[in-house]
């Protein structure tokens, strides 16, 4: 390690990613210095999957009430402390938080908190608690993205987004969702969950773009049959703040009105006044640090990991790809994350599992390709009055017998697709699955006793 720098890895960012760069890099004995500007544990910890995942727990009670009725419970008389719950959210937040701060100092590695500026490939300038000047032998980029609102909406100051969301003073009575990916739908289900009236709004032909079409459609469905309004091919044209609400204007001509608008329309690389044109760090089309299989950036001594790279923006991604940066860097052992077959979980409700291709990409891919598939109720809600329903798809490549994507939705998806995403990985064949003896009784088996070919239905939403 050359001792001409203050440190041999400086990283900015303390979220998943970096955190995990910068354990692993100390542990080798490397001086390591991690920089944050809010909090540590980043986006994941602090205002997105794990916040976000306490909510969906705390959602997911009322419609436990309602069917524990079924199972010969008396009614449930509850009702919903939103400040009691974000206190007890808050608190474990920052006991997470804690423990991020302390296995980095555990590992040997210094952590700076204010906001790092690079000034060139191997200085960067700190402003906050830990200002001044620092050197390093490598730089790693882990600042994670943001999410961007319409700035040039009329109205569109008084609109939050899902960071906002987390810490709202009260649980609004009506809310307008703008948006129909994994933050729309999931925020979607929990203030429905809660007790609020939910409408969604998307520009699209149908919600959670980029997954498989039947998917798509049995979850608009199912969140539908659980009272969420979804209104598609629309945007705003201007948000009316009035004595009693919010009003959305829409540009199919309508308006109504709702207590919170929550705008949920995607995320950006945080890159803005990082100053990576002084270190000459080039970003790609969509404005995310370009970086190689080993994530390092056309600056030879800066690399960049997790969603400020916009490869594959899951947390688990970001630390696998941390990871792989150590080991080539620290390690002298090169390993590059493969991104292909990343299984994925959407917490909306009903949940969704997925990994691999959709029959879609997978026809776009392979041309002809086999489905199986079945919609069925899940015994969890057999004595229900409402008809809820599970799904279970497979798309298999016809000539090999290699199934090319798994989906589920339905009670526990999340959990099932991650056994499922490692025969897929692996390359599993349809005849391996189908030698699987099923556990009985539960909705997984189902994936392992699908034995008749699916007429595809021709539809899409695009």
């Amino acid at each position: 390690m050359s001792q001409t720098y203050h440190y041999d890895l400086f990283v900015i960012g303390a979220g998943s990613g970096g955190v995990r760069a910068g354990r692993l890099a100390a542990m080798t004995g490397a001086r390591v210095a991690v920089a944050e500007e809010y909090r540590v544990g980043g986006t994941c910890v602090v205002r997105g999957c794990v916040p976000k995942k306490f909510m969906v727990y705390a959602s997911e009670y009322s419609n436990h009430f309602l069917l524990s009725e079924s199972y010969g419970w008396s009614p449930v008389l509850a009702t919903f402390d939103w400040t009691r719950f974000i206190t007890a959210k808050d608190v474990e937040i920052a006991r997470l938080s804690g423990l991020y701060v302390a296995n980095l100092s555990k590992a040997g590695a210094r952590l700076l908190y204010g906001r790092a500026v690079l000034k060139d490939a191997h200085t960067i300038e700190m402003t906050g608690d830990d200002a001044g000047t620092y050197t390093a032998e490598r730089i790693l980029i882990a600042t994670g993205g943001r999410p961007v609102k319409p700035t040039a909406l009329d109205g569109i100051e008084h609109a939050i987004t899902s960071e906002e969301a987390f810490h709202l003073p009260e649980l609004p009575k009506r809310v307008t969702v703008v948006g129909a990916g994994y933050i729309a739908v999931e925020f979607a289900g929990i203030f429905n969950g809660l007790g609020s009236e939910v409408t969604i709004i998307y520009r699209g032909e149908n919600i959670l773009r980029g997954f498989d079409d039947d998917v798509r459609r049995h979850v608009a469905e199912e969140m539908e049959r659980r009272g969420i309004r979804i209104i598609l091919g629309s945007t705003h044209t201007r948000i009316e703040k009035t004595d009693t609400g919010l009003v959305n204007h829409l540009s199919n001509d309508t308006a109504f009105e709702t207590d919170q608008v929550m705008f949920a329309t995607g995320r950006a690389p945080y890159v803005g006044g990082l100053g990576l044109d002084a270190a000459g760090v080039a970003l790609n089309a969509v404005g995310a640090v370009q970086v190689d299989d080993y994530s390092r950036t056309n600056v030879a001594n800066i690399w960049a990991v997790g969603d400020v790279t916009d490869r594959i923006n899951l947390t688990p991604v970001a630390i696998r790809e941390a990871a792989a940066f150590v080991s080539t860097e620290f390690h002298r052992k090169p390993m590059s994350f493969e991104h292909a077959d990343v299984a994925t979980a959407v917490f909306s409700q009903p949940p969704i599992g997925t990994v691999g291709l959709s029959e879609g990409d997978a026809r776009k891919q392979y041309g002809e390709v086999d489905i199986y598939m079945s919609r069925f109720r899940p015994m969890k809600t057999s004595f229900a009055s409402k008809a809820e329903r599970a799904l279970v798809k497979l798309v298999v490549e016809p000539d090999s017998d290699r199934i090319l994507g798994v989906h589920v939705v339905g009670p526990d998806a999340p959990e099932i697709i991650q056994m499922a995403a490692v025969a897929l990985k692996l390359g599993v064949t349809k005849a391996q699955w189908d030698s699987t003896c099923a556990v009985h009784p539960t909705l997984a088996e189902e994936l392992v006793t699908l034995r008749e070919k699916s007429t595809p239905t021709g539809l899409s939403f695009g």
